[in-house]
């Protein structure tokens, strides 16, 4: 149950309220070596610290949006370790106007800018990670349970995560001849700067822990390490589902 010599790429870390550091800091406490990114210039002094303290090997720009970046990325990961072990995928996207609004009148141009960011760029890293998980792999993607049943103002990013939630299973059964396993990881509500753009957010934050049947709320070190506990050959066996981190709460009526 240890990862020393494993290689991870995490994405997605925005600052230290990030699920993604959550799962950075697990990880690297089990003796992974990291390679993390940064979504820009503006956010690269929040997270450099961050990579710095963690001892990361890698720091490196990553905007999934712009041509070639995640290719990029993965380039840099092969020319540094020539393989991967675990990849970490936390970022989502939806235009304010669209995610905040009903999914009724969402457009066509925000949902695909969604559904690209939020999804297909998981696919996407699926496919340039599979060559270099030559002794396999784990993938990790993050959900929420508006996927699977209608949580007020989720709206477009619903069905986007919905659509994440599929793509893992399928990748799941594709990649699985190659000993890569994909699990979606889903936790209960966070205070990440991602949550902030959804409407009325804290009142479901309190709404949902007085819901919670232990009245707690899930923590970014509550899923780091369980994503780390996953990333072990203790979970060798296990791939292709949603794996809910909310105390319980996706259990209650």
């Amino acid at each position: 149950m240890r990862l020393d010599g494993k290689k991870g790429l995490i994405v997605g870390i925005a600052n230290a309220q990030s699920i993604a550091y959550g799962c950075a800091q697990a990880t690297r406490a089990l003796g992974a070596d990291l390679a993390i990114t940064y979504l820009n210039d503006k956010a690269k002094p929040h997270v450099a610290p961050l990579a710095e303290g963690l001892g990361a090997a890698l720091l490196l720009p990553l905007n999934v949006a712009e041509e070639g970046a995640l290719e990029a990325v993965f380039e840099a990961v092969r020319t540094r370790w020539g393989k991967l072990d675990f990849l970490i995928h936390s970022i989502a996207f939806a235009p304010k106007a669209d995610l905040q609004g009903r999914l009724t009148d969402s457009s066509g141009p925000g949902f695909a800018e969604a559904m690209d960011v939020s999804c297909h760029s998981f696919i996407r890293m699926a496919r340039l990670a599979e060559p270099l998980m030559t002794d396999g792999g784990t993938l990790f993607a993050m959900s929420y349970l508006g996927a699977q049943k209608v949580v007020e103002h989720y709206n477009l990013m619903g069905p986007v995560k919905a659509a994440l939630e599929s793509a893992g299973r399928y990748l799941a059964a594709e990649l699985a001849p190659k000993n890569i396993r994909v699990h979606i990881v889903s936790p209960g509500p966070i205070h990440t700067r991602a949550a902030s753009g959804l409407a009325e957010f804290d009142t479901l934050v309190e709404e949902t822990q007085e819901k919670t049947p232990g009245h707690r709320l899930a923590t970014i070190e509550d899923v780091g390490l369980v994503v780390a506990l996953l990333a072990t050959d203790a979970a060798r066996i296990v791939t292709g589902d949603t794996i809910f981190i909310d105390g319980g709460y996706h259990l209650m009526g």
